[in-house]
Formats: structure tokens, sequence, C-alpha cells
């Protein structure tokens, strides 16, 4: 795009003022004599940033213990008669067994639902689903 060859001049004139606009500091910087610094504590209802955040949970800490396998798999059986779908975090705190032990156990005996209504749960495999109906 051209602007016509009679505003040209004009043209010209508005580019250099808004350029000239663009370069004067509009901010001003004012100091302030015999301040306590009042306006710049926080108020009783003033949510903190510091305070907002949670800190992450943490577990116990003592060492979990490993149990023998069968018995594990037998606690196991049990619990999945109680409920069909569990959580990992729900079968740590139910049994309160190491994770990786735990997952190594679940590797055997259960099928991971990715999708569906049951999505992060793990459930029995048919096999065991039979042997205890």
């Amino acid at each position: 795009m051209r602007p016509h060859d009679e505003n040209i001049e004009n043209y010209g004139k508005l580019c250099r003022e808004r350029t000239n606009k663009s370069m004067n500091k509009s901010r001003q910087i004012q100091v302030i004599d015999n301040d306590n610094g009042t306006h710049m504590r926080p108020m009783p209802g003033m949510i903190i940033a510091a305070e907002k955040k949670k800190a992450p949970a943490k577990t116990s800490d003592t060492k979990r213990t490993r149990r023998d396998r069968g018995e594990m798999e037998d606690i196991m059986f049990k619990l999945f008669e109680r409920q069909s779908n569990w959580t990992l975090r729900q079968l740590i705190q139910e049994t309160d067994q190491p994770e990786q032990f735990l997952k190594d156990i679940l590797k055997d005996l259960c099928i991971y639902n990715n999708k569906g209504t049951n999505q992060g749960t793990y459930e029995l495999k048919p096999e065991y689903k039979k042997a205890t109906d």
C-alpha cells in the first residue's frame, strides 16, 4: 500500500509524530517522603502466593517391608473380592507394601485399565475371576 501522492507530506508528518510519541516516556517516578510503608503491607484479606501452595503429600517416613509373595497374593484376592477395581494408591494404602513390589504382583494377577469408566484402575485377570466366583 502507498498513500496518495497529494497526501505524502501529511503522511510523513503523521509517521514522525507517531514515532516521537512512542519515544516519550509517560511513566514518572515520584519519591514519597515520610512514608512508613503501610500501603505496601499485605492486608488480612489478601492471599499470599507462598501460603497458597500446598506442601507435597509425604508418605510415611518408615520404610515398608515386603511380605511373602504367596501371602500377598491371598491378600490381593481378598481385596478384589471386596471391590472389583482398585487404583495403585488405594492398594498401597490397604496393603502397606512398597510400590514396586506391588506393581510386580499386579503385573502377574491383574489387568490395567487404560480406557473406559474404570480408567487408571486394576482389575483381576479373567482366569482369576473365574476361580473366585
